[in-house]
């Protein structure tokens, strides 16, 4: 064989080792796993549970993707592989995906002041996008919810006075800290960001925008948002998504916001989602807030909060257990969407025995 012919097929094979998968209409399927680290795995996410206490652990779908194939998927009934699920608040992450569409586009800044774009937030003029996203606008918010309803903005805002128009409920609040400050969890800010989503692309293009800019370009044909009286999406909790669809965002974000040859969300956009609010700290939770997702990263000294798995994990999470875990350091994706009611499940425990099942099985 010539040496211009040896190169050439040298070539050829790197190409072919670096080839990435990417889902067309359906998943590409990987190898299959098996094995005792499998089991474990489910006797954990599917144990017998006594369905009229509501105690213990639901799952009601969990599905991994490895290096852009699907290699495990099990649903428990009625929840189906074309069952789009109420994601609560990985809505959110959803939302921030949306937004960055938009901010690729050139449409806004993350130090925009949000007034610009939502004019009822005249109480609030420092406010900016990036407070927004950091969960820091410095509303006096309680997140509290089933729980403590009296007292609770969320299930105010979703359930009773302030369902008809969110964001303006929102707006209402006084503050109880300066915008950028603190970091205080709330819904309110996510649907604040929405109802800026109108403006920033204008009101003929909004309602429609989720869909043309995210889920028509990664292949997602199934999704539902639901909007509050005004037309605007409830980006804190009521978008309904497949498994298989759902887990396609997190590919997106494992490979730094690009889908096949196309940088869909900048890479500055991205990273802004991992890096973790400056002005944390480490008690307040159980995850890390970045820009509208949650991080596996140490702070202030302290531990991970998901000691098992790597630092480079991060998460969309919702209400009862729903969750999408991105690993890139081991090319995962993990999918599971349950109805935990009593705080058994545990993040980290999924995503150890996950780890054990998967990342020494399969490799890139």
């Amino acid at each position: 064989m010539s040496k211009g012919m040896s190169l050439f097929f040298i070539l050829l094979l790197s190409l072919t080792a670096h080839a990435e998968n990417w889902p067309a209409e359906q998943w590409s399927t990987g190898p299959t796993v098996t094995g005792p680290a499998l089991q474990a795995l489910e006797n954990y996410a599917f144990p017998p549970r006594d369905e009229a206490t509501r105690q213990g652990i639901r799952t009601d779908a969990l599905l991994v993707i490895h290096d852009g194939q699907l290699i495990y998927e099990r649903y428990a009934a009625p929840t189906r592989a074309d069952t789009p699920h109420l994601t609560w608040s990985i809505s959110k992450s959803l939302m921030a995906a949306v937004l960055g569409v938009a901010y690729g586009e050139g449409l806004f800044k993350l130090q925009d002041p949000v007034l610009k774009f939502y004019p009822a937030l005249e109480k609030h003029p420092a406010l900016t996008m990036a407070d927004l996203l950091h969960w820091a606008s410095g509303l006096d918010w309680q997140e509290d919810y089933e729980y403590a309803p009296l007292k609770s903005s969320v299930v105010a805002m979703l359930y009773t006075r302030g369902h008809q128009d969110m964001a303006a409920f929102t707006a209402g609040h006084d503050e109880y800290a300066q915008p950028g400050q603190a970091f205080r969890y709330s819904s309110g800010d996510s649907n604040l960001l929405s109802a800026a989503l109108k403006n920033i692309v204008g009101p003929a293009r909004y309602p429609d925008y989720p869909w043309t800019a995210l889920f028509d370009p990664l292949g997602i044909s199934h999704a539902v948002w639901e909007t509050d009286a005004t037309g605007t999406f409830v980006a804190s909790s009521y978008a309904y998504l497949t498994a298989r669809d759902l887990a396609r965002v997190g590919l997106l974000m494992a490979r730094d916001g690009r889908w096949g040859d196309r940088q869909l969300l900048p890479k500055d956009w991205v990273a802004f989602n991992r890096e973790p609010f400056a002005h944390y700290h480490a008690h307040q939770d159980d995850a890390v807030p970045g820009g509208h997702w949650w991080l596996n990263r140490t702070v202030e000294g302290a531990a991970k909060p998901w000691p098992d798995a790597p630092a480079d994990t991060f998460a969309a999470l919702g209400h009862w257990g729903q969750a999408m875990y991105v690993i890139p350091s081991e090319h995962l994706v993990i999918v599971r969407y349950g109805d935990d009611r009593d705080g058994s499940y545990q993040h980290n425990e999924l995503l150890k025995l996950a780890l054990k099942a998967f990342a020494a099985k399969v490799q890139p």
